[in-house]
């Protein structure tokens, strides 16, 4: 199981990275196309409204809940029993999504006004930005429907994941990505604000998503017609679990979503620098975090159905060295190279039509990259509780998050405008983090171990001496900070310089690539 585990996790990582990659590029078309004025404010809010509730409910909540049922019944019933499950599944989750789909599309104003009171308020007293409400609430109406297809699409990838077909979920975003770029080019023009295209590209991208995923569940025999089953024994159980779990892994979507409903109220372009703050932390967050949490819940759900305590212990502390082992040198990483990365992402086109930009980027990528690790653990110790079809722990831990993240944003934001948002979001997600490993320790469900703490201390001093070759060759080569070409080469240069050199200190210190593969080696 151990090579298992590790080789499904980097295949989920590198078909995450692909589609990271061109995420990236998207938002660099985004960036050209709108730069981060009240255009891009409209279309990033828009856009991040489905794709929080997708989290919340389906990718988030139905998927904590979903997989730890589902592998019950595939260990209990088989085939048979899963075909029979995932159509009660699919019949009554798509029925609910529809409704709620509909309702959105329909009454986009109320929505508008719900999670941007600061432009239903300026519309009320016709302010010079007013128009921006109405814009939100007819945008709202293109990308609110990728709520249906795109939890869907998260139902038919936890049914995959659960047959160890990790490569297929993982690459589907991809998908969403080529979708919004077309559109970006090729209908830009044909409306009269841009941002109309890149909402329609998301609503093409839940439809192409759906429909890639389709097929491989066809092949594997998991489809039938869907049926309404609200009352299933199976469905009851997976709604039961799904309530609290919107509270526990999704609390961090939830302190995002309040920290742009927040910035819709303070000075124009807060939306936006939010949003491409926390895509360059989403990044790693995905390419290690996601990749490893996707793997980890159902292997942790078949050691629970088989009572294996030891081998839950073990799986949970390996993901945790994973995670540290690549979140902590990302984590400097983002801070040190920020201001770098964002020049030669968004430094171009429209984005530049405003001085400061770039910097205002850099200061929020900072403030979210503090809790970047936090993030990540997250994604590894909550599994550790719906594995056990436990979302209540998680969920008081979430409300407990989402209190305090409401409590640091009154406290900074005042002071600190959005960058306060974002130190809010990174602070209560340390104290959610916290939390989840003090309440699984003392349900003795997992306790970090010896080996762990030991390696932890190592990629700590590998990320220090990674950061001084960072310094050093960022002053050394200042000459290359001008100019597209010149930033794109000293990128590069550092990347590989700082890639190079953390691993190299880790080998110094003895640590192989065995210590990470093995699931078992805090035993040794």
């Amino acid at each position: 199981m151990a090579k298992g585990l590790f080789r499904s996790g980097m295949i989920v990582s590198f078909m995450t990275f692909l589609s990271r990659i061109l995420g990236l590029v998207r938002d660099a078309v985004v960036a050209n196309l709108l730069g981060a004025g009240a255009a891009s404010d409209i279309f990033l809010f828009a856009n991040k409204i489905p794709n929080f509730l997708r989290r919340l409910f389906a990718e988030g909540a139905f998927a904590q809940a979903f997989v730890p049922v589902l592998t019950q019944v595939k260990e209990e019933q088989g085939d048979d029993g899963v075909r029979v499950f995932i159509a009660q599944a699919a019949g009554t989750l798509g029925t609910i999504l529809l409704i709620i789909t509909l309702l959105g599309v329909l009454g986009s104003s109320v929505v508008a006004a719900i999670f941007a009171p600061g432009w239903f308020v300026e519309s009320l007293n016709q302010t010079e930005q007013g128009f921006k409400f109405e814009l939100f609430s007819q945008m709202l109406k293109l990308t609110f429907p990728y709520l249906f297809f795109i939890s869907l699409v998260a139902l038919s990838g936890a049914v995959l994941n659960v047959y160890n077909r990790f490569s297929v979920a993982a690459f589907t975003p991809v998908l969403l990505n080529i979708s919004i770029i077309g559109c970006a080019y090729l209908f830009h023009d044909r409306f009269e604000y841009s941002a109309f295209a890149l909402a329609l590209g998301v609503f093409v991208g839940g439809i192409v998503q759906l429909g890639f995923q389709l097929p491989f569940l066809l092949k594997a025999r998991l489809v039938s017609k869907p049926t309404w089953a609200w009352r299933n024994k199976n469905v009851k159980k997976v709604r039961t679990l799904m309530l609290p779990a919107m509270f526990g892994v999704s609390v961090s979507q939830i302190n995002l979503l309040l920290d742009s409903v927040i910035a819709s109220m303070l000075v124009t372009g807060s939306v936006s620098w939010l949003y491409y703050s926390d895509r360059l932390i989403e990044f790693p967050l995905g390419l290690f975090g996601i990749g490893i949490a996707t793997v980890i819940l159902p292997a942790l759900s078949k050691l629970h159905v088989n009572d294996d305590k030891q081998a839950f212990q073990l799986t949970i502390d390996w993901g945790v060295r994973f995670i540290l082992w690549l979140g902590i040198p990302a984590c400097i990483g983002l801070i040190t190279l920020a201001p770098l990365i964002i020049s030669v992402l968004f430094g171009h086109g429209e984005f530049l039509s405003q001085p400061g930009h770039i910097d205002k980027v850099a200061a929020g990528v900072t403030a979210y990259a503090i809790g970047l690790v936090s993030f990540m653990m997250i994604k590894v110790l909550a599994p550790g509780f719906y594995a056990q079809q436990n979302t209540k722990t998680p969920a008081k831990i979430g409300i407990a998050a989402m209190a305090l993240n409401m409590l640091f944003n009154i406290m900074l934001a005042p002071f600190y405008g959005y960058i306060g948002l974002a130190l809010a979001t990174s602070l209560s997600a340390t104290c959610n983090a916290m939390l989840l490993y003090y309440f699984l320790h003392k349900s003795q469900s997992y306790r970090l171990s010896y080996f762990t703490l030991g390696f932890v201390v190592k990629c700590i001093v590998a990320s220090a001496v990674m950061l001084f070759v960072i310094v050093y060759l960022k002053e050394w080569l200042i000459e290359l900070n001008h100019g597209l070409f010149n930033q794109i080469k000293l990128l590069g240069i550092l990347i590989l310089s700082a890639v190079g050199v953390y691993f190299l200190s880790l080998m110094v210190m003895g640590v192989r690539l065995s210590t990470i593969k093995s699931v078992a080696k805090a035993e040794s």
